[in-house]
C-alpha cells in the first residue's frame, strides 16, 4: 500500500491502517464474487432500502458502515435470504452471485442452499444446544452427509479454520455452551465454515466480546479472507479500518459511498462520509 504523507487527525484517531490486501490505486479491482444490483427491501410498507447497488470482491473484506438503523444490517441479511423468515417482506432488485451469475433473490432459488453457499455469524454467539461436535456438523447433516468419516474430517478442518480445534479437540462432545464468549464465536464461525460457504456473513460478531476474544477474531477474520469473501456490519469504525479491504458507508436505506477502506478514511469524496468518518455526525 502507497505511503501516505499528509496525516490527518481521523487518521490518528483510527489507529493502524487497513491491511493492504486490496489493489493498489489505479490499477484493476481484484474480480466480483457478489454484486446487488438496484437492491431495495420493505418491511411491511416501510422501506428499508433503496436502490442499493454495490460491489463485493472476491476473497476481500468489505466492511458496512454507518448510524444505527440506516440498513446496514438489513443490507447484510438480504444476501442469505434470511428476511424470508418473516411474513410481509418483500425485495426489489438482483443479488447476483459469480462465477455462475445465480440471483440469490430469484423466487426459484431454494433460500436452504443460498444460506449453505452465504453462511452468517450474528452478533452474539449462537451455540446450539448440543455438543461441539454437533455444531459444526449440523449444516452438514442438513444437506444429507452421513458418513462418519466425512463428518469427522469436516467437523477438524472446519475448527482448524477457525482457529479452535486445539482448544476443543478432547473435548468435542461437551455442550458448545461451556466454551468462553470468544470461543463460542469462533464455534459458531467453524459451523458457519463446514458448508464450505462462498461468502462469510459477520453482524457485529466482536460487540459482545471482550478486547482479547476481538482481537482474535479479527485474527481470524483476516486469515479467512484467504479462501472465503467476507461482508462485515460493525459500528466500529476502528474495526472497518483494521480488517477489511473496502468500505460502504449507508444512510437512511441509501448507500452513499463505497471505495477501498483507506480512501473513504482518509480520502472520501463525499462530505456526508466525511462527517461520519470524522465524528462531526453520528
Amino acid at each position: 500500500m502507497e505511503a501516505r504523507t499528509q496525516p490527518t487527525t481521523h487518521a490518528t484517531m483510527l489507529g493502524r491502517t487497513p491491511p493492504g490486501a486490496a489493489a493498489p490505486a489505479g490499477s484493476a479491482p481484484p474480480p466480483l464474487k457478489a454484486e446487488s444490483r438496484g437492491l431495495s427491501f420493505h418491511y411491511g410498507k416501510f422501506q428499508a432500502l433503496k436502490s442499493i447497488t454495490m460491489p463485493v470482491h472476491e476473497h476481500r473484506v468489505t466492511a458496512l458502515i454507518g448510524p444505527s438503523g440506516c440498513g446496514k444490517s438489513t443490507f447484510l441479511r438480504c444476501f442469505n435470504r434470511m428476511h424470508d423468515l418473516y411474513p410481509g417482506n418483500r425485495y426489489e432488485g438482483e443479488i447476483v452471485l459469480y462465477p455462475d451469475n445465480t440471483n440469490l433473490l430469484d423466487r426459484d432459488v431454494d433460500p436452504i442452499e443460498v444460506r449453505m453457499r452465504v453462511s452468517m455469524v450474528f452478533q452474539k454467539p449462537n451455540p446450539f444446544p448440543k455438543s461441539i461436535y454437533e455444531n459444526v456438523a449440523y449444516g452438514l447433516r442438513v444437506r444429507g452427509v452421513k458418513n462418519r468419516n466425512l463428518l469427522d474430517d469436516k467437523v477438524e478442518a472446519s475448527l482448524r479454520g477457525a482457529a479452535l480445534w486445539d482448544e476443543v479437540k478432547g473435548r468435542l462432545h461437551e455442550v458448545g455452551s461451556n466454551l468462553s464468549g470468544g470461543q463460542q464465536q469462533r464455534l459458531c464461525i467453524a459451523r458457519a465454515l463446514a458448508t464450505d460457504p462462498e461468502i462469510l456473513l459477520f453482524d457485529e460478531p466482536t460487540s459482545a466480546l471482550d478486547p482479547i476474544a476481538t482481537a482474535s477474531i479479527e485474527e481470524l477474520i483476516a486469515e479467512l479472507r484467504r479462501q472465503v469473501t467476507i461482508l462485515i456490519v460493525t459500528h466500529n469504525m476502528q474495526q472497518a479500518a483494521r480488517v477489511s479491504d473496502y468500505t460502504a458507508y449507508m444512510y437512511l436505506g441509501e448507500l452513499i459511498e463505497f471505495d477501498r477502506t483507506d480512501t473513504i478514511f482518509f480520502k472520501p469524496r463525499r462530505k456526508e462520509t466525511e462527517d461520519y468518518i470524522t465524528g462531526r455526525f453520528g
